[in-house]
C-alpha cells in the first residue's frame, strides 16, 4: 500500500480495502488470528484480559473473547463514556452484552472505571494499521484507545489485530498516539521492534 502522509487519507484507504474482503476470507483470517493468539503462553496465562467486541470490518474478536472467557480468563470490554474515554466492564458470556450508544455491543456488568485497564495482564486493541517499527497504531480517530493505552504498564503485552497489508512501513503519528508491542495478523504474530 502506498504510504499516504495524512491520517484521514490512510483511514479512508484502509476502510475501502477492508470493504473488499469477502466474508469467507474474513472468517478464515479471524480464525487464524484467534488460534495464533491462543497458542501463545503469555496469552494462555493472562488472568485479566482487556479486549474489545469487534464491528463488521475489523478482525472478528467474538470467538476470541468467548475462548478466553471459557479458558478461565476474566475479560473486560470497553464501554464508551460520553467524554469518549473508555470505561470497562466484565464479559460474562454472550448474554451479558447489550448495544451501546454507537450500536457496538458492551457488557451490562458494573462499570469498573477507566483505570480498570491498568490491572490487565494483556490488552488486545483494534487498529486500522500499525507501524512495524514504532508500533504506532492508527485508530478510527476518536482517541479513546490512545487514552486507554496511556494507562497500561510498560511491560504489559499490547496487541493490535489487523488484516493482512495493515502492518505498514510508516504510520503518521502525533504526540498523543500510543504504540502497541505486537500486531496479530492472519499470517502470525509480529513483535514490534520499536
Amino acid at each position: 500500500m502506498e504510504q499516504p502522509v495524512d491520517k484521514s487519507e490512510l483511514r479512508r484507504r484502509i476502510r475501502a480495502a477492508r470493504r473488499e474482503i469477502d466474508a469467507r476470507e474474513r472468517r478464515a483470517a479471524s480464525t487464524a488470528i484467534r488460534e495464533a493468539l491462543l497458542d501463545l503462553p503469555w496469552v494462555q496465562m493472562a488472568g485479566l484480559v482487556a479486549c474489545y467486541w469487534s464491528t463488521e470490518d475489523e478482525p472478528d474478536t467474538h470467538g476470541l473473547v468467548l475462548a478466553l472467557w471459557k479458558h478461565g480468563a476474566t475479560v473486560i470490554l470497553p464501554v464508551l463514556r460520553p467524554d469518549r474515554d473508555l470505561d470497562w466492564a466484565v464479559y460474562d458470556g454472550p448474554d451479558s452484552l447489550a448495544p451501546g450508544p454507537l450500536g457496538i455491543m458492551e457488557p451490562v456488568d458494573t462499570r469498573r472505571g477507566v483505570d480498570a485497564i491498568r490491572t490487565a495482564a494483556l490488552v488486545i486493541t483494534p487498529a486500522l494499521a500499525v507501524d512495524r517499527v514504532t508500533g504506532v497504531r492508527l485508530g478510527r480517530g476518536g482517541g479513546s484507545y490512545d487514552r486507554a493505552l496511556a494507562r497500561v504498564g510498560p511491560n504489559v503485552p499490547t496487541v493490535a489485530l489487523l488484516h493482512e497489508g495493515e502492518l505498514l512501513e510508516g504510520v503518521p503519528a502525533e504526540p498523543h498516539d500510543r504504540p502497541v508491542r505486537y500486531a496479530a495478523l492472519p499470517s502470525g504474530i509480529v513483535k514490534i521492534s520499536g
